[in-house]
């Protein structure tokens, strides 16, 4: 993945889950910052995910809790590329 692509989703990742209040401690705590709930999407050139998929696949990954969101974000691209989805 090209680094515009993972600029991209960590802008997205940003934007949606700025609005939590932290510190959160599970994901629980981020729906209520996303646009759409669970169903919001992640999208950038061929990467599609939901806030769902997303969660399920990074189960594990996170260690929670996340004092502010670019800790968050960080741990996000980390596990999606531990994942080999990016």
């Amino acid at each position: 993945m090209g680094d515009d692509l993972e600029a991209e989703l960590r802008e997205q990742f940003r934007s949606a889950f700025e609005g939590a209040d932290y510190p959160v401690t599970d994901q629980m705590d981020l729906v209520p910052a996303l646009p759409d709930g669970p169903g919001t999407r992640f999208e950038a050139g061929d990467f599609s995910v939901s806030a769902m998929e997303l969660a399920a696949n990074l189960d594990g990954h996170q260690e929670f809790p996340y004092e502010s969101v670019d800790e968050l974000v960080d741990d996000v691209i980390a596990a999606l590329k531990s994942e080999g989805l990016l």
